[in-house]
């Protein structure tokens, strides 16, 4: 099962590294004059909202593609930067080939980001401090969205998710590091969630005493994937690793998808890790950080929605055994979040970024009022996936 890992989320060592951040914008011309394609540089800003990384928009005085990404990888996150560029670039070289011969229904596109090399042709760049550079090619026409519009664009998330697995689906994942060991294996996370419970002591209020029984009646079934992994029944692939909603590039003119990015995450993995968490982030209109979470609820109609846009690329590929996990990995992934949320709670909050010190907890609170959504419409998300097979 191997053992846990940092993955791609908000770290401790993360706040700690703002700090030299103010040097790190002295130079960004400097650093980005080693990726440069061709023209001058006549502005960098702060680009996106990621938690991770420092990512910036580097404008030239060319005519065409003008833009590109330079980010600084945080390496508290990802400890080996190296392979994480490898296989980024193994993936979108797959890819670039697979859409070659790939035919798309007429007017649509499909891209996908480029690694750009440095004068010395290597993938990265490092400077006197130490930081990991990259560049990566800019989407033209495209924006993305913190949370779902409409029915149209859960169709188009689902599609290009299921766009980017069918692209890969011949890729032989163990070319592929993994660079994010223990990325969600729920029990490695029970373990864990273990182990800080034994030292727990504070006194208990109701919503600690919700989580911990919420997590005692999961505990065994929590394990439900990995088992069905360990068995045969499940296989690993190519996996992207956080499909959540705002990865989903949209074309600005046709509001179709026409891109996954951030592609720090693409390692072996189970598809159902992102077709869970792709649903998990879509379908619960209210977000992740709402306060209002007695009412948070997983939509139904989204959820056939962005399965239907999904299944219309991917069905060619999946295996009866993988549909017969489908409802548990929304089920999962969901139940998975909430307890990582809540055991960095119990813990301190040593992991998340937070604002306050329940902060945690109410992010838990809204993962596990979703898992119970789904868990009472079961039937209905069985059915659904059902109909669309």
């Amino acid at each position: 099962m191997g053992t846990f890992d940092h993955d791609a989320f908000f770290s401790i060592e993360y706040l700690m590294d703002l700090n030299t951040r103010g040097k790190t914008l002295g130079n960004l011309f400097t650093v980005a004059e080693q990726f440069k394609p061709s023209g001058r540089i006549t502005d960098i800003r702060e680009f996106g909202n990621g938690n991770i990384n420092n990512t910036f928009l580097v404008t030239m005085d060319t005519k065409g593609e003008n833009h590109f990404i330079l980010q600084r990888i945080n390496t508290q996150v990802f400890r080996q930067p190296e392979l994480v560029m490898l296989n980024m670039r193994m993936a979108t070289e797959h890819i670039r080939k697979r859409l070659q011969t790939t035919s798309l229904s007429s007017g649509r596109r499909w891209e996908v980001p480029s690694v750009l090399l440095t004068k010395g042709g290597r993938d990265h760049w490092l400077d006197s401090d130490g930081s990991f550079w990259r560049a990566i090619s800019f989407i033209d026409n495209s924006r993305s969205f913190d949370t779902i519009k409409d029915i149209e664009h859960a169709r188009e998330v689902g599609y290009a998710l299921g766009m980017f697995h069918h692209l890969l689906s011949d890729l032989p994942p163990d070319r592929l590091a993994d660079t994010l060991k223990g990325f969600h294996i729920t029990p490695l996370y029970l373990q864990h969630y273990d182990e800080v419970l034994a030292k727990y002591s504070a006194v208990k209020s109701p919503e600690v005493n919700y989580c911990l029984q919420f997590v005692c009646e999961r505990s065994a079934w929590a394990h439900v994937l990995e088992n069905a992994r360990a068995q045969g029944r499940l296989r690993i692939r190519t996996i992207h690793g956080d499909p959540k909603v705002n990865n989903i590039m949209m074309d600005i003119d046709t509001g179709q998808a026409i891109s996954i990015v951030d592609l720090d995450t693409v390692k072996p993995g189970l598809v159902h890790y992102d077709i869970g968490d792709c649903l998990r982030s879509g379908c619960n209109p209210m977000g992740e950080e709402t306060e209002q979470w007695e009412i948070v609820h997983f939509d139904i109609d989204l959820c056939r929605t962005i399965l239907q846009g999904y299944l219309s690329m991917a069905i060619g590929f999946l295996t009866e055994n993988d549909f017969e996990y489908l409802y548990d990995s929304i089920r999962l992934i969901a139940f998975e979040l909430g307890l990582r949320f809540f055991t960095d709670y119990l813990e301190g909050n040593v992991y998340f970024k937070v604002t306050s010190p329940e902060h945690n907890l109410a992010r838990a609170l809204v993962q596990f009022k979703l898992t119970e959504s789904i868990e009472s419409q079961a039937k209905t998300i069985s059915n659904i996936i059902q109909g669309i097979r």
